[in-house]
């Protein structure tokens, strides 16, 4: 049996140097986001969860989620994800500090620490993930480390509802 393991996709971030983001498992289970400068955060999906393939982590539902930082659990809450771009969100708790990446525009999402933007990502769903830190804030080793790890597990953006409708719409018409 060979492995279908993917190799670890490496990303260069402007303050925190290389970040490795892996997806391990046989049924990518587990997402892995390390580097020298910001502490290692695991997400897994529990065993047997019903796993969506349109989301690299395979669910959105909490229940079957477990995120770790440097060993020590934080609390994960996804949005259900349907029509409304904003219930695509995921929302963390770590050290204190809460998270939320939400989408803000069909390619990218924004990422706040405690009601503040801090960055915006994109990542299309192959681990690789950009980000721009915005200009003046703070950022901190754990911000950098939470937001890899989110958008490579969830994706970042998302249609406005509108376009969805619209979609929808056409889907039905012969």
């Amino acid at each position: 049996m060979t492995d279908t393991t993917p190799l670890p996709a490496a990303v260069e971030d402007d303050h925190f140097g290389a970040i490795q983001v892996e997806l391990t498992g046989e049924r990518g289970e587990t997402i892995v986001v390390s580097g020298e400068r910001i502490p290692r955060v695991v997400l897994t999906r529990a065993p047997g969860a019903t796993v969506d393939d349109h989301i690299a982590i395979g669910t959105r539902d909490p229940r079957h989620l477990t995120l770790t930082v440097d060993g020590e659990e934080a609390t994960i809450k996804p949005g259900k994800g349907k029509l409304r771009r904003r219930s695509y969100r995921v929302d963390v708790r770590c050290a204190g500090t809460s998270y939320r990446l939400v989408p803000d525009s069909i390619p990218s999402s924004r990422l706040i620490r405690d009601g503040k933007r801090i960055g915006d990502f994109s990542s299309g769903g192959d681990r690789r993930v950009l980000a721009e830190w915005r200009e003046g804030a703070a950022v901190e080793p754990l911000d950098a480390a939470i937001a890899y790890t989110l958008a490579a597990a969830f994706g970042t953006g998302g249609q406005p509802m509108w376009m969805m409708l619209v979609e929808a719409v056409s889907e039905l018409l012969p």
